[in-house]
């Protein structure tokens, strides 16, 4: 399996990621000889990782930005012929202890949202994977306003946590952000707090961009009317 260099800087990142806008995702798996999967409902993140592998991330599973000496993280998103979000965006998993001293500064959310490379892809479910459509890409860094509203949510959500009220967060919770359940199966658990500070075992969480701020940026990005 051809496994192209590491981009030397965002300039080139952001060059091979508009040489694969218009392409389907079969065109781009073939060119590397990767098997496209009939449907994603057992392979969720295939699409992430096919263009991680297209455009040489290096990052893999470690927590750190998929392009780790640009500072760089790559997020796919799947939108309609519309330019609409099907879907809230995963951020990064959400720890439920050891809260204490970790301010938005040095959160790992915030870390993991510093720079970013959206790619949308053209992926409503009637559309084989094979021929679904990656759109242009765009390079963003949250301006001020922008990270205000994600630190407010980030430290509600957090606050939430640390007063043990995990289990009460819904998605009616947060402007921009959301918490909710993430893992493979309803088996996984893992430890937090209730609200009289005794431990118990629950689903773990993740942190989610909500699909009325990946429109904004679309929006705002892309000149979308």
């Amino acid at each position: 399996m051809h496994k192209p260099s590491k981009p030397t800087s965002e300039k080139e990142l952001l060059a091979r990621a508009q040489n694969l806008a218009g392409l389907t995702l079969g065109e781009i798996a073939t060119q590397f000889d990767i098997a496209v999967p009939r449907n994603l409902k057992k392979e969720k993140g295939w699409v992430g990782l096919l263009l991680e592998h297209a455009l040489g991330a290096t990052a893999g599973s470690r927590p750190e930005p998929d392009f780790v000496d640009l500072g760089i993280e790559l997020k796919s998103i799947p939108i309609n012929h519309a330019a609409k979000p099907l879907e809230t965006t995963f951020v990064c998993v959400a720890p439920l202890t050891g809260l204490v001293g970790t301010t938005w500064n040095n959160c790992h959310l915030k870390h993991k949202l510093t720079r970013v490379l959206w790619v949308p892809v053209i992926a409503e479910r009637h559309i084989p994977v094979a021929e679904r459509i990656v759109c242009t890409p765009f390079l963003w860094s949250p301006n001020e306003y922008e990270e205000s509203l994600m630190a407010q949510d980030w430290q509600e959500l957090t606050d939430m946590i640390v007063l043990g009220n995990v289990e009460n967060i819904n998605g009616k919770h947060g402007q921009v952000l959301q918490l909710r359940p993430k893992a493979a199966n309803s088996s996984a658990k893992t430890k937090a707090y209730n609200s009289e500070g005794k431990p118990f075992m629950t689903l773990p969480r993740g942190f989610y961009l909500k699909t009325n701020f990946t429109q904004y940026l679309i929006n705002h990005h892309l000149c979308v009317v």
